[in-house]
């Protein structure tokens, strides 16, 4: 770190961009000259908290072409210096205003990631098969941004329902390198595989041909599981043995609120649908919202233990408290406007109380009971 003339922190989740800013006093007395750079979901939306902690360049969406054109920058200017006075001149004293797009959805052409020098994959997560087999994890993207706006999404302030593909062979060969590396499964992080259906189904299909014993996940809208009900059979066909799906509440009013364009009944009609082709769904919650009920709270516990997926929802799940970070689309209803705090800063959230203090507690309570 005392080296280093650039330090670039990859912020795509709230406690990643949490991690960071912690981690800041620690590079600046490693290193006071060195120029900082946040770059991913959760810079630009937090600019001006990041400016003020001394942060210079803010690169959002795809964010590849930034870092590169601010690596250049950044070098020549050093290079200028030192032809200059016949010495090396530290980057602090070099930086420009940022000249690179705070947010781009500009096209790229991507190139297969270089993944040499990091932790071996079977010191990441695992997956563990019903058998008991452990099987190592691999990671890989076949899209980015999202076409869809729901209020609640953390994409959506960055990506304005732009969606971007990776071409089909940079996907195959980053598979390749991290099965060749011992990866037995790949998860797909696309914020949603179906936004682009005519680039995942012919992906699935060569992952299969070129590697039949390897296996994957993705995750897929409800909207779009109903949309694309016929591609589901291919999805297990072809080596998927799961399915995640952002579900978020079963209570028709929240859904409505978070614009998730999915009701109570197409949630339950897709699940349905797995249990007769005999895939796993996997859905995920935000349980803990300013529009939840005790009541409301008790069915989707309920709808969990009829539907048998239980043992398919992470605990987790069931603690989820509704985050409502800066840029946030929530903060266009007049209610949620209303209903917030000012923006905390430590916590990077627009703080909100339930109209139903027991709520909160019953929040904290099933908290306590995941954590311990």
């Amino acid at each position: 770190m005392r080296a280093a003339d650039l330090v670039a922190f990859y912020v795509p989740m709230h406690t990643a961009t949490r991690l960071a800013v912690a981690a800041l006093p620690a590079v600046r007395e490693l290193n006071s000259r060195a120029h900082l750079c946040f770059y991913g979901l959760y810079a630009p939306v937090n600019e001006s908290y990041l400016r003020g902690l001394g942060v210079e360049t803010i690169l959002g969406g795809e964010f590849e072409e930034g870092l590169r054109s601010l690596a250049e920058r950044l070098g020549a200017g050093k290079l200028a210096a030192g032809a200059k006075n016949g010495q090396g001149e530290p980057f602090g004293a070099l930086s420009a205003p940022q000249g690179e797009p705070v947010i781009s959805v500009a096209r790229q052409k991507f190139v297969t990631p270089d993944r040499t020098g990091m932790v071996a994959l079977d010191k990441y997560a695992q997956l563990m098969m019903p058998s008991g087999e452990a099987r190592t994890v691999g990671y890989t993207e076949a899209s980015r941004g999202c076409k869809h706006l729901c209020r609640h999404c953390p994409i959506v302030p960055v990506y304005n329902g732009v969606f971007r593909i990776v071409d089909r062979e940079v996907v195959i060969a980053d598979i390749r390198q991290q099965v060749s590396a011992g990866a037995r499964h790949i998860t797909f992080g696309d914020p949603d595989f179906f936004n682009g259906i005519g680039h995942a189904i012919p992906l699935v299909e060569e992952l299969h041909r070129k590697f039949p014993g390897v296996t994957y996940d993705a995750t897929i809208k409800v909207e779009h599981l109903l949309k694309h009900s016929d591609c589901i059979g291919k999805l297990r066909d072809t080596g998927c043995l799961f399915v995640t799906s952002a579900v978020e509440s079963v209570d028709d009013a929240v859904l409505e609120r978070l614009e998730k364009n999915h009701t109570r009944a197409d949630f339950l009609r897709v699940a349905e649908m797995f249990r007769k082709i005999g895939l796993a769904l996997q859905p995920t919650f935000v349980p803990f919202t300013p529009w939840t009920t005790l009541k409301g709270y008790c069915e989707l516990l309920e709808v969990l233990r009829e539907e048998e997926l239980v043992e398919n929802v992470a605990p987790i799940q069931l603690a989820i408290r509704l985050l409502i970070p800066a840029g946030s689309r929530l903060l266009e209803l007049d209610e949620t406007r209303r209903g917030v705090g000012d923006f905390d800063e430590a916590a990077l959230v627009y703080p909100w109380k339930h109209a139903d203090p027991r709520v909160d507690r019953l929040c904290e309570q099933i908290q306590g009971i995941v954590h311990s």
